[in-house]
C-alpha cells in the first residue's frame, strides 16, 4: 500500500512542487466556492431560472481564451511563469473581491457578473498555460505525468469541497461572503510562489522563448495527427460536454426543486469521480492511449444516463460516474499532448489546447442553457453525451488511419490491437 501511495503522490517529493501545490488547493477551493455562489445567484436571485444566462455568464468567462490566443501562448513561453502567475493570481484575487463587494452591499445586478466573468477570463487567458507549463519547471520528465495528473487531483478534490461548503454559507450568510472568502484564498497561492526556491526550477533556455511566436505552434501541431486528433475531442467535449454549470443548476432548481446546498452538493458528487479518476491517472507513469477512448465513451453514456435519472440521489451517482469518465479524458489528453511537446514550443501549444478546450465554451454554453430553457435540462444532458459519442470516434478514426487499428475474437469476445510504432512518441501515450 505504502508503495502505492509513494507511487501515486511521488511528485510531492520535491520541495517546489509540494509548496505550489499546498497553496494551491487552499485557491482552488475558494475558486470553486466562487462559481457555486455566481451560478446561483444569476439563476436564482438576477435571473428567473434562465439557463441562458449561466450560458453567457460561462461564455464571457472562457470567450477570453480564444479572443487572446495570438499572445497568451507567447507570454507563457517569453516571461517568467512564476512572476507572470503573482500577476495573474493578484488580479484574479481582486476581481472577487470587486464583485464580493458589490454583492454583499446589495448593488450587484446580471451586468455585474457579465463584466467580472469577462474580466477574470481575460486574466485566465494568460493565467492558464502559464500554470499548466509551470509544472513542467516545478519537476523533471519523468514526474511530469504524475504532476499534471496530481494537479488535476488538487482541482477537483477544491471542486468537491468548495461547493459544497458554498451551498451552507450561501443558505447561511449569502453569496457576497463567498465570493470575499474566495478574494482571501489567493494570499495562499501568492505565498507559495513567493516560498518557491527559484534556483531548483527547471528554466528553459531564455534565448529560444525570444524567439516564440504563436504561428510556431499551429506549424508543430499540423505535423501531428496525435495532437490534432486530441484536440477535436478536447474541442467536442469542452464545448458541448463540460456544461456542469448549466446541467447540475438546471437539473437541481427546475428537476428536482432543491435548495442551495443541495445544489452545491451535486457539483460535489461529481467532483468526487473527478478525484477518483485523477488519483487513479497519478498512479500511471504515463498517459495512455485507450483511455482517451475510454474516458469519452463513457463521459458520453454517462451524461446519457443522467439524462434518465427520476430522483436527485440518482442523478448525484451517475455524476459520479461522469466525473471519473471526464478527468480521465482530460487529464490524458494534457498529459499526452505536454509529454508528446518539445519543450521549446510546450507553452504555446497548451495555449492553443487550453483555447480549444475552453474557448469553445461561448459557442456551447448559450446553445445547451438555450435547450436547457425551451426543452428542458434533460435535453441538455443530452446534448453533452452526444459531444462525448462522437470524441470516441474521432479517436477510433485516428487509430485506424494512423496506427492500424484491428479488431480481432478471442474467445468469443473482441480484442483490439494497434500498432505501437506508429505515431510520435507512441511509448509516451
Amino acid at each position: 500500500m505504502s508503495g502505492t501511495f509513494n507511487s501515486t503522490f511521488r511528485s510531492l517529493n520535491g520541495y517546489n512542487y509540494r509548496v505550489w501545490a499546498s497553496g494551491a488547493i487552499v485557491s482552488n477551493i475558494g475558486t470553486w466556492m466562487q462559481r457555486t455562489a455566481q451560478d446561483w445567484i444569476v439563476l436564482t436571485q438576477l435571473t428567473h431560472n434562465n439557463a441562458t444566462a449561466v450560458g453567457i455568464v460561462m461564455a464571457l468567462q472562457f470567450g477570453p481564451q480564444v479572443a487572446f490566443l495570438p499572445v497568451t501562448g507567447w507570454a507563457a513561453d517569453h516571461f517568467d511563469k512564476r512572476k507572470l502567475l503573482v500577476a495573474t493570481q493578484a488580479a484574479m484575487g481582486a476581481l472577487a473581491l470587486g464583485l464580493g463587494l458589490l454583492t454583499v452591499s446589495g448593488l450587484v445586478q446580471l451586468w455585474h457578473v457579465y463584466f467580472f466573468a469577462f474580466g477574470l477570463g481575460c486574466v485566465t487567458a494568460f493565467d492558464s498555460p502559464a500554470r499548466q507549463s509551470f509544472v513542467s519547471e516545478m519537476v523533471d520528465e519523468a514526474n511530469l505525468s504524475n504532476a499534471v495528473a496530481l494537479n488535476s487531483s488538487s482541482f477537483n478534490a477544491a471542486r468537491m469541497i468548495g461547493p459544497a461548503v458554498a451551498g451552507v454559507l450561501i443558505s447561511s450568510v449569502g453569496s457576497g461572503v463567498v465570493f470575499l472568502i474566495n478574494a482571501a484564498s489567493f494570499v495562499a497561492v501568492l505565498y507559495s510562489l513567493k516560498c518557491l526556491r527559484v534556483e531548483e526550477l527547471h528554466h528553459r533556455d531564455p534565448v529560444k522563448a525570444k524567439k516564440a511566436k504563436l504561428a510556431d505552434g499551429f506549424r508543430y501541431i499540423s505535423k501531428r495527427p496525435d495532437i490534432k486528433a486530441i484536440l477535436v475531442m478536447v474541442f467536442l467535449i469542452g464545448t458541448f460536454g463540460l456544461n456542469f454549470p448549466i446541467y447540475i443548476s438546471t437539473m437541481a432548481v427546475t428537476a428536482f426543486h432543491t435548495g442551495a446546498s443541495k445544489f452545491g452538493f451535486l457539483t460535489s458528487m461529481m467532483a468526487m469521480g473527478s478525484v477518483t479518476g485523477a488519483l487513479l491517472s497519478a498512479r500511471r507513469d504515463k498517459p495512455r492511449v485507450a483511455f482517451l477512448f475510454a474516458g469519452t465513451a463513457i463521459f458520453g453514456a454517462g451524461l446519457f444516463a443522467s439524462s434518465l435519472m427520476p430522483n436527485y440521489f440518482l442523478f448525484g451517482m451517475t455524476l459520479m460516474l461522469v466525473g471519473v469518465a471526464a478527468q480521465t479524458f482530460n487529464t490524458t489528453a494534457i498529459g499526452a499532448v505536454q509529454l508528446a511537446t518539445e519543450p521549446g514550443v510546450r507553452g504555446r501549444v497548451m495555449a492553443i489546447f487550453l483555447a480549444v478546450a475552453q474557448g469553445g465554451t461561448p459557442i456551447g454554453a448559450p446553445i445547451v442553457g438555450w435547450v436547457a430553457d425551451h426543452y428542458g435540462p434533460r435535453a441538455g444532458l443530452l446534448v453533452g453525451a452526444l459531444a462525448g459519442m462522437l470524441a470516441s470516434i474521432v479517436w477510433v478514426a485516428y487509430l485506424t488511419t494512423h496506427r492500424n487499428l484491428r479488431m480481432q475474437m478471442a474467445d468469443g469476445r473482441p480484442k483490439f490491437s494497434f500498432d505501437e510504432t506508429q505515431a510520435i512518441a507512441a511509448q509516451e501515450l
